[in-house]
């Protein structure tokens, strides 16, 4: 007579990464060395203490270590992988059953869905379009693609000398259509 295995799902599960990562694993080496139980002390005093709560930075450090160690480059293949690996949810500290976001930063890319579909965004964006334009046209036309003066306050006054060119010259071709035109022709 032919076995069959008979699938029937558990209430509950006992199941521990410990027994499934190997003794001679790559990682398990790393994590002897690796102490960063003072992490949060010595980083308290960068994080503000309003707004959301960031990603743990030991995780986030230990997924780096496994993106360096074992030459995984891109963030979110490594999220991937630490997902699916079980000797790297172990390095991590996570368990069996806790998800980790497709990617590091997926927290502030959500604010940023959010904040995009707000009209004073889509009103902001109209208005640093047409700022934008006219600084490709200084640069493009007025031939600001090189500024004559150094530093900060040089670009911020070559801007506004050019800003102030191109007003008057919006105000000529307004004023007397033609004029502006021909004498642009004839520089």
């Amino acid at each position: 007579m032919m076995g069959q295995n008979a699938v029937q799902d558990q209430l509950f599960y006992a199941f521990n990464l410990e027994t499934h990562v190997p003794g001679d694993h790559l990682l398990r080496g790393v994590d002897r060395f690796l102490d960063l139980g003072e992490l949060r002390q010595h980083l308290a005093p960068f994080y503000s203490h309003t707004g959301w709560p960031s990603i743990d930075p030991e995780l986030m450090i230990r997924m780096l270590v496994i993106g360096y160690c074992l030459g995984i480059r891109s963030e979110r293949r490594l999220c991937e992988e630490v997902h699916l690996n079980l000797a790297y949810r172990w390095f991590c500290r996570l368990g069996p059953s806790r998800k980790i976001a497709r990617s590091i930063h997926e927290g502030a890319r959500e604010v940023a869905r959010f904040i995009a579909k707000t009209p004073e965004y889509k009103r902001s964006r109209r208005e640093r379009k047409k700022v934008e334009m006219l600084f490709a046209h200084l640069k493009r036309i007025m031939k600001l693609d090189r500024l004559r003066l150094r530093g900060l306050s040089g670009a911020q006054d070559e801007f506004l000398l050019g800003a102030t060119a191109q007003n008057l010259r919006r105000m000529a071709k307004w004023l007397m259509p033609g004029a502006a035109d021909t004498a642009m022709k004839n520089a």
